[in-house]
């Protein structure tokens, strides 16, 4: 089970981190990732990490402003996001998967999801 939470009300400009909670033993056999919808829009890959962590990929919409984490002894995965922009509101989920990729097709385990707006 995962467990999105960090959403909220940001300024454009402003940081946030997301977090996400793996209920489980096995956290560290999976590679993580996170996606965001956006209302109205198709679901969009944001940024995935390997088991150890030792390898991440970002969409190009979050290259270089977010950064993606994880804490095996804690089950937990994180983003950070900075300089984030009104186009970054979305919600955003977590997910599982036994592979590196960005096809969210390949996850076999997603969080619920948490509410990002980026507003003044």
């Amino acid at each position: 089970q995962l467990q999105a939470s960090g959403g909220g009300l940001v300024q454009p400009g402003g940081s946030l981190r997301l977090s996400c909670a793996a209920s489980g033993r096995t956290f560290s056999s999976y590679a993580m990732g996170w996606f965001r919808q956006a209302p109205g829009k198709e679901r969009e890959f944001v940024a995935t990490i390997s088991r150890g962590g030792g390898l991440t990929y970002y969409g190009d919409s979050v290259k270089g402003r977010f950064t993606i984490s994880r804490d095996n002894a804690k089950n937990a995965v994180y983003v950070q996001m900075n300089s984030v922009k009104p186009e970054d509101t979305a919600v955003y989920y977590c997910a599982a998967s036994q592979w590196t990729t960005t096809d969210p097709v390949r996850y076999d385990y997603w969080g619920q999801g948490t509410l990002v707006t980026v507003s003044s």
